[in-house]
């Protein structure tokens, strides 16, 4: 997606080419990718004589608040709580995360 947030329209050649230089990505993955982002409705594809250019359906924001909300449920049961304490007895928190933590239950208790 963020090949496509820097530059649309794409064909998968292009990002093929992108991708593979910087994941090490084969072909076959970056068309797998690109068609379950265009069955998810993140992307458009549009035609382009014998190929496809690809753009973004969704603005950046709204792509990582869904895929946050998604990754959330399946992980962690929609619960907020276990995956700040997996995260947590992971990493170590910071006086920093913990005071943007505090700042952010204060701001949502009210809701």
């Amino acid at each position: 997606m963020d090949q496509l947030w820097q530059r649309a329209p794409q064909t998968a050649e292009e990002l093929v080419a992108s991708l593979g230089s910087t994941h090490d990505w084969q072909p076959s993955t970056v068309k797998t990718l690109l068609n379950r982002l265009l069955h998810k409705g993140a992307i458009a594809a549009e035609r382009d004589g014998r190929r496809f250019l690809y753009s973004p359906a969704l603005e950046r924001d709204a792509w990582l608040g869904n895929e946050s909300v998604s990754l959330i449920d399946r992980l962690f049961g929609g619960g907020l709580a276990p995956l700040v304490a997996q995260f947590a007895s992971r990493r170590k928190l910071s006086k920093a995360d913990i005071a943007a933590l505090k700042t952010l239950l204060k701001e949502h208790a009210h809701d």
